[in-house]
């Protein structure tokens, strides 16, 4: 069965490609030509958002600094970011940045710095308001200082998209937000950035590419840009993937893992997400040393099981680089979901919920989460099968 048969050619899709984005090994030395247009537009003081080490080991802070030098833009460094960004983190250094002045944000790293860095920018905007304020939707955001995002990772599409998350501890919410103002207005995807990433770090943050399309596809949303460009992503994920965990420094493999991690945060960013990463966040939210690429691993399987009834055809095609012989009927959900499994243990990822410290006792409150974290009932709702919490609590369960 073709895929095309299960698009709702009734349903109006807007077709979104916010960001620019430079590709390519070098891509960093576009450096110059941002920071020239950042001066253009009157833009003479801008804060760097970071983690700890990567914007340094990998090279690219020295072209960023010698560019701004260069262009006579100041720069303030906030190098505090963490994994699974957490809103006090953001409000220290909105206070840093606007300290200095900063008019416009420069994210260097993978998907936290840049979601961390997008919410600096809408802040800057919003003085009256807190991360957490943001995060729990207490104002919808219609303004940001200019993004620059300098891209560490091949995984979540944050340079790509106008999406953001960051957790709020003292509750266990990780919320998304997604704003128009918060689309990068320059990105950089160099490969050769990337060739220092661990080979666990380059498996999860591919697997995010994945998940985002599988949901994107499969949402109640989608449209043909997002399940076309969700094949090409599954089929450059499933050959990629095991070259650069091979051979780390292959910088072919990394620019098509590059490559496919931004088509998905596009694909993502026109279809929306679903089941796999509304379920995935209470995880983090509770476990924040939890690579949120894992997680989404572990969900996977069962999130297929759960939806292939419904999206069948679209799943079977897309799939088919890395689960071979879907036809897309019904029945074939427990093969389906197998198959994701088996692929997922070849590229090395084998662990499941209990190997990560959750036990079927932790499901109700997972499950609350789900439900009532900002921001993740919308991405519920997207689902194209039921989304109650029986749905819920069955995926979480058949996750262990």
């Amino acid at each position: 069965m073709s895929w095309e048969k299960a698009i709702n050619i009734g349903n109006v899709s807007t077709i979104i490609c916010g960001s620019h984005v430079f590709l390519g090994v070098g891509a960093i030395e576009k450096m110059d030509f941002i920071a020239e247009q950042l001066k253009a537009r009157g833009i003479d003081s801008i804060i760097a958002m970071t983690g700890k080490g990567a914007y340094k080991s990998t090279g690219a802070w020295d072209y960023v600094t010698k560019a701004l030098d260069k262009h006579g833009i100041k720069y303030t460094l906030y190098n505090k970011v963490q994994p699974n960004p957490e809103t006090h983190q953001v409000d220290e250094a909105v206070k840093i940045a606007r300290e200095a002045g900063a008019k416009a944000v420069i994210a260097i790293g993978g998907g936290s710095p840049i979601d961390a860095g997008k919410s600096v920018a809408i802040l800057l905007e919003y003085p009256e308001y807190t991360c957490q304020d943001l995060y729990e939707m207490k104002f919808s955001a219609e303004r940001a200082v200019p993004v620059i995002a300098i891209n560490l990772t091949h995984g979540t599409g944050s340079e790509a998209n106008r999406f953001a998350v960051v957790t709020i501890p003292e509750k266990e919410y990780k919320p998304a937000i997604a704003y128009d103002c918060i689309y990068p207005l320059f990105s950089i995807d160099d490969p050769a950035l990337m060739a220092g990433l661990p080979a666990n770090q380059t498996r999860y943050v591919s697997i995010d590419a994945v998940n985002h399309v599988v949901e994107a596809a499969t949402t109640v949303l989608n449209n043909p840009f997002s399940v076309t460009l969700g094949k090409e992503v599954v089929r450059l994920v499933a050959k990629y993937l095991p070259a650069a965990i091979i051979k780390p420094d292959d910088l072919t493999a990394r620019y098509f893992l590059t490559y496919a991690a931004m088509m998905a945060g596009t694909s993502f960013d026109n279809g929306l997400l679903h089941f796999t990463h509304a379920l995935e966040h209470p995880l983090s939210g509770i476990k924040p040393e939890l690579p949120h690429g894992l997680g989404l691993a572990i969900l996977l399987p069962a999130v297929i099981k759960a939806i292939y009834p419904a999206c069948g055809a679209i799943l079977a095609d897309m799939l088919s680089p890395a689960v071979s012989g879907l036809t897309g009927a019904a029945s074939e959900a427990d093969k389906a979901a197998s198959g994701i499994r088996t692929w997922l243990h070849s590229v090395g990822v084998t662990e499941t919920l209990s190997d990560i410290g959750f036990t079927k006792a932790d499901v109700p409150r997972l499950v609350q989460l789900a439900f009532e974290t900002p921001g993740l009932e919308g991405l519920l709702n997207c689902a194209p099968v039921s989304h109650d919490r029986d749905a819920v609590e069955k995926i979480y369960s058949g996750s262990f």
